[in-house]
């Protein structure tokens, strides 16, 4: 519109003052191009990365008191069905159904212990045949320490009939399973139960191999890659050298 009502304007002078010669149209002035506003400078930035977000806070003790999730499931499996019961320690801020949805979920799958012949099904009180228990980390050393083993805040066990879960690594998990929740909670309850089932660990059979669930994967994968599942799909037992204890 407004080069237009200049033209406009050009041709009504020209008109009226036919006598004089017009201006070549070549020498006529034309307005710079705009320089470059602030905002497109800007968007030739790169975007400046949001800063992350600050670590869950993990209560180091809570109540040292326990609680089951309700409810009861349907026998996963074929063979010797063990009983369980899931247990979360008050204060810990996890609760019960949340982790005994996880234990259920493992437990149940195909890769699990029940290719092994052993079934599963979870229970809401005695009799049972063995617990899971997530618990803060001064109540896991404590439970682990009882039979002599030192968790130094930050391990899992098994010992006798409780299958001891810190809740420290089932948060923030493990560098090896960063990001991996679902398989880093696998890799945890698979161990344990195994333990349970007299299972003992297992090394890394060579480099780029599937790591036995038997091995203590969260202290190093030596060469092997992560795997949370005692079986294959196709049924065969992951497993390696026997390492002692």
């Amino acid at each position: 519109m407004i080069l237009g009502a200049c033209s406009a304007g050009v041709f009504a002078v020209a008109h009226l003052n036919a006598s004089k010669p017009a201006v070549p149209a070549a020498h006529k002035s034309r307005p710079s191009p705009p320089a470059a506003t602030s905002e497109s400078a800007q968007g030739s930035r790169p975007p400046t990365a949001l800063p992350s977000p600050p670590p869950p806070r993990i209560p180091r003790r809570g109540a040292g008191t326990f609680t089951s999730a309700g409810g009861s499931s349907e026998a996963v499996g074929h063979g010797r069905t063990l009983r369980y019961v899931v247990q979360t320690e008050d204060g810990s801020g996890l609760t019960a159904a949340s982790v005994a949805a996880e234990v259920e979920r493992v437990l149940a799958d195909e890769r699990g212990w029940t290719t092994s012949g052993v079934a599963f099904r979870r229970v809401e009180e005695p009799p049972y045949d063995f617990r899971v228990r997530a618990a803060t980390p001064d109540t896991a050393d404590a439970l682990c320490a009882e039979y002599g083993l030192d968790t130094q805040g930050e391990l899992n066990c098994n010992v006798a009939q409780t299958v001891v879960v810190n809740i420290r690594r089932w948060i923030l998990l493990s560098p090896q399973y960063a990001g991996r929740p679902a398989d880093y909670h696998a890799m945890i309850i698979n161990h344990e139960v195994g333990h349970f089932l007299e299972r003992g660990h297992r090394g890394c059979p060579g480099p780029g191999m599937p790591a036995p669930v038997m091995m203590q994967q969260i202290k190093g994968l030596h060469g092997c890659v992560a795997n949370p599942w005692p079986y294959d799909r196709l049924g065969n037992l992951v497993t390696g050298p026997r390492v002692y204890p």
